[in-house]
């Protein structure tokens, strides 16, 4: 659940929205997935040796107060009205990515800066917008040179933390519906995240950040059009 998970949130989240669901009941039933398939996909990263737990402690712990206060802001704030701005944001980093890749130095020996804001920002439009946590963290540190391995594996473990929080935020505040679909996005996360985290592994810095980028503007754009029309 390396590249696939980055836009599992939003574009599970804009099929159910597509359908007539009430924005906070989608993001609640794709988060109660991603509990699980953020575990699976921790672990496989973890194992692969993707993870850097100093910078899961610094994203994940401000992410789960932000998640947490944007599951209680979308029970009242419908998330249309997050999501051009999310999706814009994406856009811009895409092609941010794809600049850094072509550059002489694509990837940075320095720490990233402003994680600890990073992570609760993240958290907070992954909950309110429906998704969202791995663009959003990804590609901010992907665009200030990290190494893509290290990052995908460490924002993927610390997405587990943020997603459970919101996701029992969820469940004390509109509860959860519509477990055929939560566990069919389950099952298609387990059997992809073990497969994602060796990509991440294997892949050059170039080649991946290449493709990420290429992939979020893609994305961006098709969501961006969505949300606009």
């Amino acid at each position: 659940m390396a590249l696939w998970a980055w836009r599992t949130g939003l574009s599970a989240t804009s099929v159910l929205l597509s359908f007539g669901m009430f924005p906070a009941t989608a993001s609640a039933s794709v988060h109660a997935a991603e509990v699980f398939t953020t575990g699976i996909s921790g672990a496989a990263h973890w194992r692969l040796g993707n993870v850097q737990w100093a910078t899961v402690r610094k994203l994940a712990i401000p992410g789960m107060l932000g998640g947490a206060l944007g599951a209680y802001v979308i029970t009242t704030i419908p998330a249309e009205t997050i999501r051009p701005i999310v999706t814009t944001y994406l856009l811009l980093m895409g092609a941010w990515i794809v600049w850094k890749a072509i550059a002489a130095n694509a990837t940075s020996a320095e720490p990233p800066s402003w994680v600890v804001p990073l992570g609760f920002g993240g958290g907070f439009l992954d909950a309110a917008g429906g998704g969202g946590w791995g663009p959003i963290v990804t590609t901010t540190l992907l665009g200030q040179g990290t190494k893509p391995r290290y990052t995908i594996g460490s924002v993927n473990a610390s997405e587990f933390f943020v997603t459970l929080v919101i996701s029992l935020t969820f469940l004390g505040t509109i509860g959860l519906e519509l477990w055929p679909i939560i566990v069919g996005l389950i099952l298609g996360g387990a059997l992809a995240a073990p497969i994602a985290a060796y990509v991440a592994k294997t892949i050059p810095d170039r080649p991946l950040m290449l493709l990420v980028g290429a992939i979020i503007i893609l994305l961006s754009i098709r969501g961006l059009l969505h949300a606009l029309g």
